[in-house]
């Protein structure tokens, strides 16, 4: 009888999970222009703007060491502040990215107070080529070296929707 309810549990179980992978989610506005962006590390969350109407908010994964602001290459963090999108890369290792300026001018100072890089090359990006399968399951983990993961669906949303200038707020 115990091996009857484990066995169905665990079938269970994952026709939630095939359910909830496949599940669609909320598409962009696209008939809207994306003037702001929003990130709240602590939430997980990146939220789009058209003037102060949200257009969409995505689930995402942060730097593997997200608490804080990011001062030194190398030290998983996601960076805080305001900066903008300065960039996008068609051919990314990441199936597309948007480059958000940093690291700022109060960044660099920091950085070169302590010695050290203050790193760059923050992006906000899909998975990683070749592993677009993993799909939603990327955002059990802050898996990043200090980016701003979303699906490869997601990413190309925003690639494809947000100009190059729009700022940027990372908060904690």
């Amino acid at each position: 009888m115990f091996l009857k309810i484990i066995k169905y549990f665990f079938l269970l179980t994952a026709i939630f999970f095939i359910l909830w992978y496949f599940f669609p989610e909320k598409k962009l506005d696209t008939t809207k222009t994306i003037d702001k962006i929003t990130v709240i590390k602590h939430k997980r969350e990146l939220s789009v703007y058209s003037g102060e109407e949200l257009l969409k908010t995505y689930t995402i994964s942060l730097g593997r060491e997200p608490t804080g602001h990011k001062h030194f290459k190398g030290d998983n963090k996601t960076p805080e502040g305001i900066y903008t999108i300065n960039d996008k890369n068609p051919n990314s290792a990441y199936h597309l990215n948007l480059g958000i300026s940093y690291p700022n001018k109060k960044d660099r100072t920091f950085a070169k107070k302590h010695n050290k890089s203050p790193g760059g090359l923050i992006k906000i990006h899909g998975l990683k080529n070749g592993y677009g399968f993993t799909g939603k399951f990327h955002r059990w983990a802050d898996w990043t070296q200090g980016c701003i993961a979303v699906t490869n669906k997601e990413i190309e949303e925003l690639y494809y929707n947000v100009p190059l200038g729009t700022p940027i707020e990372i908060l904690e």
